[in-house]
């Protein structure tokens, strides 16, 4: 019984741990991030490079409606515009691809 409770218990905690790679699929014009003050967002060269260490090509990063948005090619090479937090580069969720 004991060891069925920690295998369940283990497999939780995988998958949650696998949850951030699954993109939620964003509407570009209502995606939004929390206001901030300027002061506590991280600079956009901060998160090019994080995603650049990670496999990302990154073409390009901006703010839009409070987040930073990445267009460029993630690390399976898949054309991406992505939604990430300022202040945590946290995914916010990507604009479907066609």
């Amino acid at each position: 019984m004991r060891s069925t409770s920690f295998l369940r218990h283990a497999l939780m905690v995988l998958s949650a741990a696998a949850a951030p790679a699954f993109a939620q699929i964003v509407d570009h014009d209502t995606v939004r991030c929390e206001a901030m003050p300027k002061a506590e967002m991280k600079p956009q060269m901060e998160l090019q490079r994080k995603l650049t260490d990670e496999g990302w090509k990154v073409r390009q990063v901006k703010n839009f409606n409070g987040c930073y948005e990445v267009y460029g090619f993630d690390a399976a090479g898949r054309r991406v515009e992505a939604f990430f937090n300022p202040k945590t580069f946290a995914k916010i969720g990507e604009v479907k691809q066609d």
